[in-house]
């Protein structure tokens, strides 16, 4: 445990020096929700209701999906994890603390963006605080772990990138933060219930802002959830120590197993 602890603290520091880690964790998240603030509010006005789960949302794609991936892509390459695996380190540990701290770093933004958001743009504080953190807990588990799935998958960064984005790229448009999940034609609502972040804008919604929600929110738990253990433990059991692993080309298509239970939300929801 005591060795746990100080490697937790070490990448801790370490993330802090990171300028890229930084990027993604605090300037982008913080850059954005700064420009949400001031043009949607202004535009649409309606925007102030949904405002802070949406920007909580995009934090947690941010430093999750485009920050945590590369940094481990880099450090297999780099054959850091084969230092690791001569001392005796888990490859459970070595995916447990970047989640780990990353989820510290995105609590520090949740919170500087529920309070300024209701000062600054007159956003509704959260109905449901338990709900507020449950939703904000579980999304944070099942980006972390699609994160932590696609670096371990990835042969080099600009693949992470390409998987990362897949996903990002997406949740903008079609996951409820900026346009309501009610207003998609069916054939995209459909494919918006792939995406994480679907889930938790509905959940957030029912759950936590005392909104209606576009489908059962406590569906749109259980299936983050169920997302979440299933990359984390694809992720544990696909972990490679090096690049030179034959076990890649299978790692790859095992790793779609992820997003089983969107499958199944897709079947149950639609």
């Amino acid at each position: 445990m005591k060795a746990f602890i100080n490697h937790f603290l070490f990448e801790f520091r370490t993330g802090i020096r990171n300028r890229t880690l930084l990027l993604m964790t605090y300037l982008l998240p913080l850059g954005f929700y700064a420009m949400m603030g001031l043009l949607m509010t202004a535009v649409n006005p309606a925007f102030r209701e949904t405002m802070t789960p949406a920007m909580v949302i995009f934090a947690i794609l941010s430093s999750t999906l485009l920050g945590m991936p590369e940094s481990l892509v880099t450090a297999r390459k780099a054959g850091i994890f084969r230092s690791y695996k001569i001392n005796g380190v888990p490859a459970i540990s070595i995916l447990l603390i970047p989640a780990l701290t990353t989820f510290l770093h995105l609590v520090i933004l949740a919170i500087i963006i529920t309070v300024t958001a209701s000062l600054f743009f007159s956003a509704p504080l959260p109905v449901n605080w338990p709900g507020f953190l449950l939703i904000f807990v579980v999304m944070c588990f099942a980006c972390a772990g699609l994160a932590l799935l696609i670096g371990v998958i990835s042969l080099s960064s600009q693949m992470t990138v390409l998987w990362s984005q897949l996903i990002f790229l997406p949740s903008m448009i079609l996951g409820g933060l900026m346009l309501p999940y009610k207003v998609l034609p069916a054939p995209l609502g459909r494919v918006a219930l792939f995406l994480p972040a679907t889930h938790a804008m509905n959940a957030f919604r029912g759950l936590a802002q005392g909104l209606r929600a576009d489908f059962d929110p406590m569906w749109s738990t259980v299936i983050l959830l169920a997302g979440g253990t299933l990359a984390f433990g694809l992720a544990i059991h696909l972990f490679r120590w090096d690049n030179y692993d034959s076990r890649q080309r299978r790692g790859n298509v095992l790793a779609l197993l992820a997003l089983l239970p969107y499958v199944i939300g897709v079947l149950l929801l639609s």
